[in-house]
């Protein structure tokens, strides 16, 4: 039986190239040769805590930022054919995310797949890298989405991460031009202007929530002087700037969660209520939301290249793991498998 190298996590701090069957296609299924497969800040999230949610009975298979090309196609599977070069929409079957498959491995089962729900066809003149981008790119514009917000509003984006980054894209789609980024790392501060921000902050070297008056101004509300926010986006996942938001805010501002918080966050829910802040969580994406990422890469709406910050190929993956991990100096780390 053939074999392959598989990334599975094993426990804390224990993830290994394990050799496993290479996959084959049911009648109903189709066989992804990988191209590349970016690493996600939940893949380091898994690692560090041994799993999904921890340690579990079986290894947890990594990568879920994937694109390749089709080698296998069921009998029963309609508008795909071998040869045709594709995204992968993991939330279908967990990929990379609890299920028995993962994208940084050499190929992939997607099963029961469907052409434009778990299978997107891609152009081919896109990029395998940039193609691979569509899955954090659709979490940044989900969590837009959920923010509810509207052309011409004042925004706030804490993080300027990939996923930051991809929010700072999805405002822009939106119809958001008034896009303040915050963040420590001077480079990804500048990236976030490339792409679309109006203004940044280093809460190292400026004061926050001064910054943040001058830009917006400012009112006041039963004795509280507030920074005239409409919405704050949380792509960070830090505690601090987060309360710092909501201690700063205007009433009604409205906050979205997608940021990936290790530790329980303590808020002041009297702020909450007293100015009838709205706060949602985001996760994920919806079918619509992944295709129209797609089609805004393919149109080349965006040059979003400079969000890799590097290339491993899939033979250097601890080299490429201990690098993505290293925030200071990698954004999006991508790994690659030759075609």
């Amino acid at each position: 039986m053939a074999t392959m190298k598989l990334a599975r996590v094993h426990g804390v701090d224990d993830v290994r190239l394990d050799e496993v069957p290479v996959p084959g296609a049911g009648a109903g299924d189709v066989v992804v040769k990988v191209a590349a497969c970016g690493i996600c800040g939940s893949d380091i999230g898994y690692v560090a805590k041994g799993g999904l949610m921890g340690p579990g009975a079986s290894p947890l298979a990594l990568g879920h930022e994937l694109s390749g090309t089709l080698v296998e196609v069921g009998a029963e599977v309609r508008d795909l054919s071998v040869g045709m070069r594709v995204i992968v929409n993991p939330d279908d079957n967990l990929i990379g995310s609890g299920g028995p498959g993962g994208g940084f491995a050499p190929f992939l089962a997607v099963r029961n797949a469907r052409r434009d729900v778990n299978v997107l066809v891609i152009p081919d003149h896109l990029p395998a890298d940039i193609a691979a981008l569509t899955e954090p790119l659709s979490v940044a514009l989900h969590g837009v989405n959920q923010a509810k917000v509207k052309p011409g509003e004042k925004a706030v984006v804490l993080g300027a991460g990939a996923i930051g980054l991809g929010v700072v894209i999805g405002l822009r789609r939106r119809g958001v031009s008034d896009i303040v980024v915050v963040d420590v790392t001077p480079e990804r501060l500048r990236l976030a202007e490339r792409l679309g921000a109006s203004m940044t902050i280093n809460p190292r070297e400026q004061d926050m929530r001064g910054a943040l008056a001058a830009r917006f101004g400012e009112s006041s509300q039963y004795g509280w002087s507030m920074v005239d926010t409409d919405v704050f986006i949380d792509a960070a996942g830090a505690a601090e700037p987060l309360q710092q938001a909501i201690d700063l805010c205007r009433t009604g501002t409205r906050f979205a969660i997608v940021a990936l918080h290790k530790k329980p966050v303590p808020i002041d829910l009297v702020q909450v209520m007293a100015k009838e802040l709205l706060i949602t969580g985001s996760i994920a994406y919806p079918q619509d939301e992944f295709a129209e990422v797609l089609d805004m890469l393919s149109e080349g709406e965006v040059d979003v290249s400079p969000m890799i910050s590097h290339h491993f190929a899939f033979e250097r993956f601890a080299e490429a793991f201990s690098t993505a991990k290293d925030g200071a100096r990698a954004l999006k780390v991508m790994v690659e498998y030759p075609q």
